[in-house]
């Protein structure tokens, strides 16, 4: 492991991939050395891909779509690893899908477990990503578009080559343990996508009771729609990350994220941190095509011959088509 100021964010390296350092290398490391249990679910995605939304989908369906209700708190729905950690895992109930942007080769691995992994097409990943990291709280990206683009195409944004990432787990789509799932077939039919993941982790116990009972599955469909979700998980985030250190430490919440928060508030005391720190929006548009508004022409044909080159011998450059 080590470390690079980078252009996007100073980087904790871990087996060449960068990791942005406001997550604790305690808590990468963690990751890379745990081992799952035979009933762990993991949603894997390369950053701004539809973390969340996948993750949130899944607590619901594990739900049979009932609604978490007023008094949301995002980190009751399942950990996202490189901000909370592995530490205490033990002791999570399961069912409990945890989130990870960590690549094939660093994602914890058992034949038992099971993994979904979503997947976007790389122009809206790009776009979003540069919203994302341009209004983090710490550690803000504060170049243009144009800029970020430039990270993004040469693979040196946080995780490292999105090609990379795609590939390495379109390897692994074949496993009965892996689901491999595209954000776009997700925003297209979200039913036939709702069924899809619940099939996967569990087709009597999950699946059968949203094709038996409408209601259970209108229910996840309306919950996990970005409509729902842009207000009460961005709601639910904000709030807990407007909480002080001392708070947070006399909370529940798991030991690396604690850490986490403490590194954050210690970053408010540098010379050049915002007096009034961003606020994070994981949820944003949620829109398929969105990279329109957003890429020169140029860029789009820089991208589009990369895509090629690096996608000739992957099926999804066909699924893509017509987005990109």
């Amino acid at each position: 492991m080590s470390k690079d100021s980078g252009q996007i964010a100073p980087f904790n390296y871990f087996d060449g991939i960068p990791i942005p350092a406001f997550f604790p290398v305690e808590n990468v490391q963690s990751i890379i050395d745990y081992k799952p249990r035979d009933d762990d679910i993991f949603i894997v995605t390369y950053p701004k891909c539809g973390t969340t939304w996948s993750h949130h989908t899944l607590a619901l369906i594990l739900r049979h779509g009932e609604n978490f209700g007023e008094d949301f708190n995002w980190t009751d729905s399942g950990p996202f690893l490189e901000m909370s950690g592995t530490k205490g895992f033990e002791n999570l109930k399961r069912p409990c899908p945890f989130r990870t942007h960590m690549p094939f080769r660093l994602t914890p691995w058992s034949d038992k477990s099971k993994y979904i992994y979503v997947t976007r097409n790389p122009k809206d990943a790009c776009v979003s990503g540069f919203h994302h990291m341009s209004n983090m709280p710490v550690m803000p990206f504060t170049g243009t578009f144009d800029d970020y683009f430039e990270c993004f195409i040469s693979g040196k944004a946080g995780y490292g080559d999105y090609f990379d990432h795609l590939e390495g787990w379109y390897e692994q789509r074949y496993r009965p343990n892996v689901l491999f799932i595209t954000y776009e077939e997700m925003k297209e039919n979200p039913e036939k996508a709702i069924l899809k993941m619940a099939s996967f982790v569990g087709d009597e116990k999950y699946a059968e009771p949203l094709r038996k009972d409408r209601q259970k599955l209108e229910n996840v469909l309306k919950y996990s729609s970005f409509k729902e979700m842009k207000v009460i998980i961005n709601k639910s985030i904000n709030e807990f990350f407007a909480q002080s250190a001392k708070d947070v430490e006399k909370s529940e919440v798991p030991e690396g994220l604690k850490a986490m928060v403490i590194k954050m508030d210690e970053s408010k005391d540098v010379e050049d941190a915002p007096e009034n720190p961003r606020s994070l929006s994981f949820i944003r548009k949620g829109i398929i095509g969105d990279w329109r508004n957003h890429f020169s022409e140029e860029q789009s044909r820089r991208l589009d011959e990369k895509f090629e080159e690096r996608t000739k011998n992957i099926e999804i450059a066909k699924i893509w088509k017509q987005y990109m």
